[in-house]
């Protein structure tokens, strides 16, 4: 902000062409990783100082494990608490960050595979040297063998020429890695690290640390085996531990997990939060060096967590430090208020005449008495943005469901490549669409329900949902398998029930995939049958512009409640701005098969050769860090 008084007529502009506080007031999953909200370090500061000060203990050698659990109503900020965290760590980089929150909890049977999930996709996350947390670790890995001090940059940006004079430097650095390792069960986990380093092959890297299977060539091309185990849930448990166990040894690891409260139970009875807190009490017996962080509403903690089995033993480790967050004063409004203003008269480069203009103080101060939550403050805001003494705008009912929508939408752009290879999600994401199409004749098909498929135990995770309709005059039962996983085996399975008509009470099954189905396997045996005149089938191919729309409004309705939007208003949202109807996605699925199958598909072999097409064409002048680096490698 500039030292001298801005005039009226550009501050009045200002304020009457936009509303700094007209946008989504929620926290959401990317919000803690990008600095989206102004941050009040003096709010709530008793919280954050603490776990601060834990970390700080176990940096210091003082503790090893603390577990620290957060407990405030709805609104209070524990999202905003947990964001001001990140960043803090971010800036000093002695420590990564994780974070699992709503989207991220799924199948609550499946808790182990979906932190390790968490826990891959935290570490994309950019860290302290403005990379990925994950190519920090492979740089200290490095780093640690040689006794140098190579930045990640340095070692990512003269990666290609390596692997050009060397193909198998990745083995050989592991190798060495490996002997100062030597307690680390899996020692691919190293090799996986390590090839973050490589911009080419980070995306696998990471896919194949999730637990997620790879294109056989490129499994091959990078020397990392694909999973060949039943027990995925146990082995998911084994290499959470294994990368925990790692990052102890060079860095303090943070885990917050948010958004505890939800009505889902797993096949035991229990809820999202004692799930939750059952795991965390396994994370903290077994990990080496971090600081746990549990946020929920007070009553989830007193009626959920405090009478699971062995609660004590839950409590004296997830609840060792317990805080509650504080309800806003008329002090912390008024700061609160000056820090959203702020940030808005400084981008719009004006001084206006007070620090809380065009507000009055004398209101803020009496919002301030009624001990309001940060929402009510900023919603306030949004309703009384106007010039002194005129009337506030009134907003349309949807408005709010536009905004979430859009701020969902907008994050997607960075987030999607965390989506698009979850066939679950997308799944999810297709069917809650559907839904709001019951009733309508969508290319000749009248949808008169949208249900689950229900299956045996052997044939679980194949098939997704089923559509049961009337075209021409004809019932009509389209079976829909989204299949993104890369592994031929899964997919042969999945096209071998696809085709099962009898069996699965279907007319017609539909692939959905962005992926090609290798030749000379089952599966493109099966894909055959499915596309055939016999049976029918259709391959529709998944593309990341149609799927897009349809995840941001599912995730709108995921987090209903912190938005305060009904089911009933996001469909009329979705049939308003015509989300569902105008989806191709959705209008493929429907439509008459073509019998083809699609152009354009992803093809996961090519993309394992195009590195050493690529390697052929790097410089071949290697410059001295790169030599020296290859002499000690004796290579």
């Amino acid at each position: 902000m500039s030292n001298y008084l801005s005039s009226y007529s550009d501050i009045n502009k200002a304020i009457t062409s936009h509303n700094p506080f007209d946008r989504s007031l929620v926290v959401r999953n990317h919000d803690i990783w990008n600095k989206t909200f102004p941050d009040v370090p003096s709010i709530n500061a008793h919280v954050s100082d603490a776990v601060f000060q834990a970390i700080e203990q176990i940096s210091t050698g003082k503790r090893s494990v603390i577990g620290i659990t957060i407990k405030a109503e709805k609104g209070l900020g524990k999202s905003h608490l947990m964001s001001r965290i990140r960043h803090h760590l971010q800036g000093k980089g002695d420590s990564f960050f994780v974070y699992m929150s709503e989207v991220d909890y799924g199948d609550l049977n499946k808790i182990h595979s979906n932190f390790l999930n968490t826990l891959t996709s935290s570490l994309k996350q950019t860290g302290s040297q403005s990379v990925m947390q994950w190519q920090e670790m492979a740089t200290t890995l490095v780093n640690e063998v040689y006794k140098s001090s190579y930045t990640p940059q340095q070692l990512m940006k003269r990666f290609p020429g390596v692997l050009a004079q060397h193909p198998k430097i990745v083995d050989a650095l592991t190798a060495k890695v490996l002997k100062l390792k030597p307690s680390i069960e899996n020692p691919y986990l190293i090799q996986a690290i390590l090839w973050t380093l490589s911009l080419d092959k980070v995306s696998f890297a990471i896919n194949w640390l999730a637990g997620r299977d790879l294109a056989q060539s490129q499994a091959d091309s990078m020397g990392l085996p694909n999973t060949s185990y039943n027990n995925k849930e146990a082995e998911a448990f084994q290499t959470v531990c294994q990368i925990l166990d790692l990052i102890g040894d060079y860095r303090t690891i943070v885990i917050c997990f948010d958004e505890l409260e939800s009505l889902n139970c797993n096949d035991q009875g229990f809820t999202r939060a004692q799930v939750t807190a059952l795991f965390a009490k396994d994370i903290y017996s077994r990990i080496k060096r971090g600081v746990l962080i549990l946020a929920m509403f007070d009553e989830t903690w007193t009626q959920q967590v405090k009478v699971v089995p062995q609660a004590y033993s839950v409590i004296d480790r997830i609840g060792e430090k317990k805080f509650d967050l504080r309800h806003l004063n008329s002090d912390d409004v008024v700061t609160l208020v000056s820090h959203w203003l702020k940030e808005f008269y400084d981008t719009n480069n004006l001084t206006p005449p007070h620090c809380l203009y065009p507000f009055d103080e004398n209101n803020l101060r009496e919002l301030g008495k009624e001990k309001p939550i940060v929402r009510k403050v900023l919603q306030w805001c949004t309703n009384n943005w106007n010039l002194p003494g005129c009337l506030p705008t009134q907003v349309e009912p949807l408005h709010k469901i536009e905004k979430a929508f859009n701020k969902e939408l907008v994050a997607l752009d960075n987030t999607i490549e965390n989506y698009f290879e979850d066939s679950s999600t997308i799944a999810d994401a297709i069917r809650f669409c559907l839904l709001t199409l019951k009733g309508e004749t969508i290319e000749r098909v009248k949808i008169d329900e949208v249900e689950e498929v229900i299956v045996e135990n052997v044939d679980k995770g194949y098939l997704s949902f089923r559509i049961i309709g009337k075209e021409n005059g004809r019932v009509v039962k389209i079976v829909v398998a989204v299949v993104q996983e890369s592994s031929n085996r899964f997919v042969s399975a999945a096209l071998k029930r696809l085709i099962d008509y009898k069996t699965f009470n279907m007319t017609r099954g539909c692939l959905v995939r962005a992926k090609d189905v290798k030749y000379n396997t089952k599966g493109k045996e099966y894909l055959d049958k499915l596309l055939s005149k016999n049976l029918g089938g259709e391959f529709v191919k998944l593309v990341v512009e149609d799927i897009k729309p349809l995840l941001a409004i599912l995730f709108v309705k995921q987090a209903g409640k912190d938005y305060e939007v009904s089911d009933e208003e996001i469909f009329q949202f979705i049939v308003q701005q015509k989300i569902a109807v105008n989806n191709y996605l959705i209008r493929e699925i429907l439509s008459d098969p073509s019998g083809q199958i699609p152009n354009g598909l992803i093809n996961e072999e090519c993309l394992a050769e195009t590195q050493s097409i690529q390697d052929k064409n790097v410089d071949k002048e290697v410059d001295t860090m790169l030599d020296n680096l290859l002499v000690k490698l004796g290579l």
